[in-house]
């Protein structure tokens, strides 16, 4: 006879996560509170599910899909004009957090190896909050949106690794000090960091020569590259497990693999109501986790934890994104969305129990200070620009702000000249076209690397200010091109551009954005797939923009 109990705890999770969310909407509260809040409910305050058996079993399964689906989501192409500070902040934030997240549990009197838990678990930020709630505010190809997101990718790769280390550990019986085992860690690690290196290896491989043309045949039938993709996703779970890797790290890698493909803008709109359920089942069972009698007894060290995180990190981020050129509100912005705990932080923490370096009641101070911190970040990331609005009247944030507007002191005299915003590879290539005609050109971009070594003038600044295209003689430009792949960006060049008078040529990036484009009144549009520099530039020649 069938088994019905893993239907009717997951018809539980489900109904009492709808409730909540629908209760939410009434009082206008996050989606993921409610669902934590639904946890709560259904486990420490009725005792009607608890973390064993089925339960237990949604959870994982909805861990290792939620992160292929969130990996799906994560195309490079997103970040890969803000890869420097991505790279370089997100790996010193790496180091500065965990140094100060072992200092500061230390002193609380944890032993070591939980000392070193606990600093990771606060280390990392939450892909799938900070990803969900740019998206839910149509934020995220804004800069902050991109570095945060690229912040997050680096501490995804540093998170297998740590979740390596862990397992290692754990295999070789450090946990529970036999001795005996303690040689086996450095091989057993050294075998899941070459399992890592042979899974992403693999994903170069796919991305660059087998991918490509599966995905090509199987496009034609959207419903079977859907089934294809989960496919796919079961495959990278199964070799994580054979290579001795977490089963989530393997879920995650084969996603960030599909998206970098052609076709994974179709399997993200196909799996996004996916999406939606396993956020609301992860959540709901993270609440369902919660040990009552133990955060009970360390409600204040998950306390202080929860404000190390909420306060400690986000100035962290903000203080190295300022360091790599980038404005105060950037930074800001950038810190809060990465202050809450992340996912893996929990899965982090469930390893070191099983493996004994760490106590069942630690883990409940992670998990009580990670559902505070989430909640807390959700509540506060949708109220950031309100933040600061009220901030950057103060003192101490007018001390930090930059005069958006560093231009070449030559640029005063300008007219007749070509504006060219976003120097990535597209736009370095076009700076260097259009002087090679001889025009007068302008390079923008917000960091003041990018435009190093490129010919003509340059203004270092953050297209979002209107005194940033006052200073660059918008006005007196015979052309506006955008080579950026930020919507938001795109869409107030355009209409500025539009309103002056001066004709705009905009980076279409994606089929999705032509339309909005159109209706603001841009001018010509670059469609990556179809559009070559060179045709770019005789359009608009024969346009007779440019000479």
């Amino acid at each position: 006879m069938t088994d019905y109990a893993i239907l009717g705890d997951l018809g539980a999770i489900v109904l009492a996560a709808a409730g909540m969310a629908l209760l939410a909407r009434r009082v206008r509260v996050p989606p993921i509170i409610a669902y934590i809040a639904a946890g709560l409910l259904l486990g420490p305050a009725t005792g009607w599910l608890d973390v064993s058996g089925s339960v237990g079993l949604i959870s994982e399964a909805g861990i290792a899909l939620l992160l292929f689906l969130v990996g799906l989501e994560l195309s490079l192409d997103r970040v890969r004009d803000v890869g420097r500070v991505a790279l370089g902040a997100g790996s010193l934030q790496i180091v500065l957090t965990t140094a100060a997240g072992f200092a500061f549990v230390s002193l609380l009197g944890f032993r070591a190896s939980e000392a070193w838990i606990l600093a990771l678990a606060v280390t990392f930020s939450s892909t799938v909050v900070v990803v969900r709630i740019l998206q839910a505010g149509g934020i995220v190809q804004r800069t902050d949106g991109r570095i945060a997101v690229g912040i997050l990718l680096v501490q995804d790769v540093a998170v297998a690794i740590a979740l390596t280390v862990v397992a290692a550990a754990g295999s070789a019986g450090v946990g529970d000090g036999a001795a005996a085992g303690g040689g086996t860690v450095l091989p057993d690690l050294v075998r899941a960091g070459i399992g890592l290196v042979a899974l992403l290896a693999f994903s170069f491989v796919s991305v660059r020569w087998l991918l490509p043309p599966v995905l090509r045949w199987l496009g034609a039938s959207l419903e079977i590259a859907f089934v294809s993709a989960m496919a796919w996703c079961f495959l990278y779970i199964a070799a994580a497990h054979r290579l001795g890797l977490s089963v989530e790290i393997g879920a995650f890698i084969g996603g960030v693999t599909l998206a970098q493909c052609a076709i994974h803008g179709d399997l993200v709109r196909r799996v996004h109501p996916l999406v939606s359920l396993f956020i609301a089942v992860f959540f709901v069972a993270l609440g369902i986790h919660v040990d009552a009698a133990s955060v009970a007894a360390g409600w204040r060290t998950a306390l202080l934890v929860a404000a190390l995180v909420v306060a400690g990190k986000p100035l962290i981020v903000a203080g190295l994104v300022l360091a790599f050129g980038y404005g105060a509100r950037t930074a800001f912005r950038a810190g809060i969305a990465l202050g809450q705990m992340s996912e893996f932080a929990f899965i982090l923490g469930g390893l070191a129990v099983a493996t004994g370096l760490l106590q069942p009641a630690t883990f409940s101070i992670i998990v009580a200070a990670g559902i505070g911190t989430i909640a807390i970040s959700a509540a506060l990331m949708p109220a950031t620009d309100r933040v600061w609005v009220r901030l950057e009247r103060s003192r101490l944030i007018a001390r930090l702000r930059q005069d958006p507007a560093e231009p070449d002191p030559a640029t005063h005299a300008l007219r007749g000249h070509i504006i060219v915003v976003g120097m990535n590879a597209l736009g370095r290539r076009l700076v260097h076209q259009f002087v090679a005609r001889g025009e007068t050109v302008l390079a923008i971009d917000a960091d003041p690397v990018k435009l190093d070594g490129l010919p003509g003038h340059h203004l270092a600044a953050s297209t979002d200010y209107a005194s940033v295209l006052d200073s660059a003689r918008l006005a007196d430009a015979k052309l506006l091109v955008s080579a950026l792949q930020i919507e938001a960006a795109n869409n107030l060049l355009a209409y500025r551009a539009r309103c002056l008078g001066v004709p705009a040529s905009i980076h279409a990036f994606d089929a999705a954005v032509i339309t909005e484009l159109k209706s603001i009144g841009a001018d010509y549009l670059m469609v990556s797939k179809h559009d070559g520099i060179r045709q770019i530039a005789d359009e608009l020649r024969r346009a007779g923009v440019i000479d």
